[in-house]
């Protein structure tokens, strides 16, 4: 059954978007992580509540079709057995949140890191066998980052399957570093998409898989405004040369960037770097106020009356191509 098209009230900004940056806290799972040591919100954040009404009514406010959820900071490190259950138990609960409810959602697997060789196992399942619709991964495991090439068996089953990636910030490993009593969430994190994203851009990951559909959190946190500077190696150190591709910003392009805790400035520099078709609705909720997420979805409209065609690439066509569960609705 397809979703029904879903327009919010007058001013709201959405209208039968798809949000592709939207967390779920299952009390299983904030249990779990509590009795392991850890927890789904980092330290100095506010503890939101959440419920999958709680999900739907912002939705059906907001005018958001369909969200792709997915589960922060999935699983946590364990000892192998521990890992691959802990993963299929959670992606089993994904395939049943999205088979519970009328095409309102869709789900990222997570995977048992840092067991590679699972990894690529528990990935194949989820997406062949539960039918979730992408992959969810942290920028880096214990700083495993993303672009190593240990997991290029794993980016390879995803290229091949053409199956999208939502990578979401973890706070980086470096130890030390000065907190100044804030939450390392609110300053780190955007920093955090770049780090990976230099990786992927001088490690040949983009190259080797020039296909890979991956999405960035929050814009792509600093990537847009950093993009020139990444580009900046062979300035500083001729041997860069040959890890740079010859087009290095056509492939930065190339990735895809949810509008998540965007506000104007970096709305504003967002739209001047990114593919139009390849920036996508994201709320960030609960983590995120309602309230914040409609302001978001403000701004991007505003900027949509420079181009109407981006404003209805955004709002919701561009997310419709990557996901087959929500074909578009027309225009």
């Amino acid at each position: 059954m397809d979703a029904k098209p879903v327009n919010g009230p007058a001013g709201s900004p959405w209208m039968d978007a798809i949000d592709v940056h939207h967390h779920i806290i299952p009390d299983f799972y904030a249990a779990e992580l509590r009795e392991l040591g850890g927890s789904t919100v980092l330290s100095g954040v506010d503890r939101p509540t959440w419920s999958r009404a709680g999900s739907l009514a912002m939705m059906d406010r907001q005018g958001i079709r369909a969200a792709i959820v997915s589960l922060w900071p999935g699983v946590p490190p364990l000892d192998r057995a521990r890992s691959r259950a802990l993963a299929r138990r959670l992606n089993e609960y994904l395939a049943e949140f999205v088979a519970a409810g009328d095409c309102r959602f869709g789900a990222f697997a997570v995977l048992p890191f840092p067991h590679l060789d699972d990894c690529v196992a528990e990935f194949v399942h989820a997406v062949d066998v539960l039918g979730l619709d992408g992959l969810g991964l942290l920028t880096n495991y214990d700083g495993l980052y993303v672009g190593d090439r240990r997991l290029d068996p794993l980016l390879a089953e995803a290229e091949r399957r053409r199956t999208p990636i939502f990578v979401h910030p973890a706070v980086p490993p470096a130890t030390g570093q000065p907190a100044f009593g804030l939450p390392l969430s609110l300053y780190e994190f955007p920093f955090e998409t770049v780090r990976l994203v230099a990786q992927l851009l001088y490690n040949g990951t983009l190259e080797r898989f020039p296909e890979l559909r991956i999405i960035l959190s929050h814009g792509g946190g600093g990537v847009s405004y950093y993009a020139d500077r990444l580009t900046y190696g062979p300035v500083i150190n001729r041997d860069l040369a040959d890890r740079l591709p010859d087009d290095p910003l056509a492939v930065l392009r190339r990735l895809y960037f949810d509008v998540a805790m965007c506000g104007r400035h970096a709305l504003a520099s967002l739209r001047l770097f990114a593919d139009p078709e390849r920036v996508l609705v994201g709320s960030d909720y609960p983590f995120m106020p309602e309230s914040f997420g409609a302001s978001i979805g403000a701004g991007v409209a505003r900027h949509a009356d420079l181009d109407p065609g981006w404003w209805a690439a955004v709002n919701r066509s561009n997310a419709a191509k990557l996901f087959a569960r929500f074909p578009s609705t027309g225009e």
